[in-house]
């Protein structure tokens, strides 16, 4: 079974596997969100439609930048 995208393409854009999980579903509970705010009618998975905008370089990860107390 040949899934779309593929798990080497998503690593292409964020190379940690453990970083992508945690990129994928913070985007996708904000999918959710939004689709609940506005009384919207997902077609999709919040997760397939995360993966598929980050597979189309629709967002990406920023670290995080931790200040120095």
């Amino acid at each position: 079974m040949m899934l779309y995208p593929s798990m080497s393409s998503l690593l292409k854009r964020i190379n940690s596997r453990y970083l992508l999980v945690n990129v994928i579903a913070k985007r996708s509970r904000d999918i959710s969100e939004e689709a609940e705010q506005n009384d919207e009618h997902l077609d999709k998975k919040p997760v397939s439609i995360a993966i598929d905008q980050l597979a189309k370089g629709e967002f990406t990860a920023v670290p995080a930048r931790h200040e120095a107390e």
